[in-house]
């Protein structure tokens, strides 16, 4: 593990006395924000199937545990090797069909058991509700996903993917009916069951819905780029182009994305 062990050196370099100011100033609360932006750039690396920034997103993610390890290790309150063993520790208790005894019959029996073992850890076990613990502050579709799932575990799920269709069908109904009142509450409300049905449809399906609609929001950037590409072959700006010409060139941009 040399490689790490220069890694933390470095780190821990940065951080002392004749260090990097900046690096030198941070703590736990600080660092948020780039671990859920280095999260992200990661993601956006997988989606892209580029290995060159994988490797480099995967080690921003890393400095982020590194960085945050040696911040504790400074307060006295943990080190990275602790991390490493409290990670290697869950992984092996949450895993008895490959480290004991325990029998599983394919991927979704090993989900329901993982979640019961998970319930049975320390500072979970008095948890008032099994979605204690899932923090409110996760993308709002993940966190959708996360709620859901969880109940579904307890049985508290539709049957099948056709009554979330039903689903979505009543809440557009009742979208249309709160548009047509312009009641803006009632809209809000509205769109937000349809939404959350909608997730609800895709986890039925196993369709990651954050994937899915990250995927059409850059098929849709790639065709808006065309429109403005044409816009500015005829000099003229995007905003004065006839609805027409708009709808052409996105239909041949559709073909090809």
């Amino acid at each position: 593990m040399k490689e790490m062990d220069r890694l933390i050196k470095v780190m821990e370099r940065l951080r002392g006395p004749g260090g990097c100011p900046w690096d030198a100033a941070q703590n736990h609360k600080s660092m948020i924000k780039g671990l859920i932006e280095e999260a992200y750039e990661l993601a956006d690396a997988i989606e892209n199937e580029n290995a060159d920034e994988m490797m480099e997103e995967l080690g921003d993610v890393l400095l982020q545990v590194v960085f945050h390890s040696i911040i504790a290790a400074e307060e006295g309150e943990f080190t990275l090797n602790d991390v490493a063993n409290c990670l290697a520790d869950k992984l092996i208790y949450r895993h008895p069909h490959v480290f004991g005894e325990k029998q599983v019959n394919g991927a979704d029996e090993v989900i329901v058991n993982w979640e019961k073992l998970k319930r049975k850890e320390n500072g979970k076990r008095d948890r008032t509700s099994i979605l204690s613990g899932i923090p409110e502050t996760l993308p709002a579709l993940l966190y959708a996903l996360k709620i859901q799932s969880a109940a579904s575990r307890v049985g508290f799920d539709w049957d099948d993917a056709a009554g979330v269709l039903g689903k979505i069908r009543e809440e557009i109904d009742e979208l249309s009916e709160a548009a047509a009142a312009n009641a803006a509450d009632r809209m809000e409300d509205e769109i937000g069951d349809m939404m959350f049905s909608v997730v609800n449809l895709a986890r039925k399906i196993k369709v990651d819905p954050e994937a899915a609609l990250r995927r059409t929001s850059k098929k849709f950037s790639s065709r808006f780029v065309d429109i403005e590409q044409a816009a500015r072959e005829k000099n003229i700006p995007v905003s004065e182009m006839p609805m027409d010409e708009k709808e052409r060139v996105w239909q041949a941009a559709k073909r090809r994305y």
